[in-house]
């Protein structure tokens, strides 16, 4: 997955990055066909949505807005075109697949466990990131990767979309 270079950004290859993504998930959703999906909004549900559709899971697919959640709320504010999280399978002793676009600090993740607990008490929570950016701050690691990159801490790496899907470095 070599990236494409200009003047200001780089752009990676998304179709690859989910392909590589579906084949972490396959053992995992083999293992457990009814798994519920949730997607992180926005990019995480982007992702979610195009696994959910490529396993096929009975389960509906799930998406959490983390936005009163965070811990950083006062600096980032809340995104105006989130919307509300919707989970319509039962997730009591569930295994769930917890879907994000980048994990960096870990933040967006105890987040996400804080607004996915309100649903219910999950069996098991697999987390799937479409890039592994590293530098946590918060001790999670990924049961499923797409892209592992090494990123300065002073660069932003973004999925853009949802279609045409992009994820770019800068």
């Amino acid at each position: 997955m070599t990236p494409t270079d200009s003047p200001t950004s780089r752009t990676f290859d998304v179709d690859a990055a989910i392909a590589a993504l579906e084949s972490a998930l396959a053992p995992m959703i083999a293992a457990d066909p009814s798994a519920v999906m949730v997607g992180v909004e926005t990019g995480g549900a982007w992702i979610a949505e195009r696994l959910h559709r490529h396993f096929a899971l009975a389960a509906p697919l799930g998406t959490l807005n983390i936005s009163f959640y965070r811990d950083d709320f006062s600096t980032i504010g809340l995104h105006p075109s989130v919307g509300p999280s919707r989970i319509d399978a039962d997730i009591d002793g569930k295994t769930v697949i917890l879907v994000d676009d980048v994990l960096y600090t870990g933040r967006t993740v105890r987040a996400a466990l804080n607004e996915l607990f309100d649903y219910g008490r999950p069996a098991a929570v697999k987390l799937a990131v479409l890039v592994d950016r590293g530098a946590r701050e918060l001790p999670f690691a990924p049961d499923a990767v797409g892209l592992q990159l090494d990123i300065a801490k002073g660069e932003r790496i973004k999925l853009t979309g949802p279609e045409p899907l992009r994820l770019i470095m800068q």
